[in-house]
């Protein structure tokens, strides 16, 4: 394996936790999954965003950087491949959809003192979906908090998340995730394995499934 540090990022919806696990255990690893189910104010947040934005997006801050903080603290000697379902940058980018311009400028100034103490990631893979499959995958797994977002909110993220990767010319595979199916159908994830198994410049590099 050439990547020792794997993030999988996407909308809400687009599979990063099913495939985070499958390659997990198709390589000798560390699996980080984001705990959505820890954090009190996300249901209150989509009920109501503008008076639970703020403590919902600084509760995910603190429990991500305490997650990612430990790669530099610990070392697995068995595992030496980390594969994580979200990218600590997410925190500002959510931030910044979130909140009002001036608890997002101090949210911001937190984030900096934060992003700097840790280790980022080799490479990241962007699974690309369209609203419809979002929706279709967000209904499927019955959260009950999730079920009323909006289209318009999930465009919103999906047009954030690749202004960012094009911005900062990160080296991302960007994955045609539209009909996915990690979990059902073998030659999609090996499509993903093949493509770990190369070298990637800086930028873009789209990946499509069979």
């Amino acid at each position: 394996m050439r990547y020792k540090f794997i993030t999988i990022e996407g909308n809400i919806g687009a599979g990063k936790t099913t495939l985070a696990t499958a390659l997990h255990k198709q390589y000798p690893s560390r699996l980080i999954l984001e705990e959505f189910a820890d954090n009190p104010f996300l249901p209150k947040f989509y009920e109501n965003p503008a008076q639970y934005a703020f403590p919902v997006e600084l509760f995910f801050m603190a429990e991500r950087y305490k997650q990612l903080k430990e790669l530099i603290t610990t070392q697995d000697l068995f595992n030496s491949i980390t594969i994580s379902d979200y990218l600590f940058t997410k925190c500002l980018l959510f931030a910044k959809l979130n909140l009002p311009a001036d608890e997002y400028r101090l949210y911001q100034r937190l984030f900096d003192i934060i992003h700097q103490q840790l280790i980022q990631p080799d490479l990241l893979i962007y699974l690309h979906a369209p609203i419809e499959k979002l929706q279709q995958n967000i209904k499927k797994r019955n959260r009950s908090y999730e079920l009323q977002i909006e289209d318009r909110y999930l465009l919103n993220i999906q047009e954030t998340y690749t202004g960012y990767i094009r911005q900062h010319n990160i080296k991302t595979l960007m994955v045609d995730a539209g009909n996915a199916d990690f979990i059902n159908n073998p030659d999609h994830l090996k499509t993903i394995t093949d493509a770990l198994e190369k070298e990637y410049e800086p930028g873009l590099h789209p990946i499509l499934l069979p």
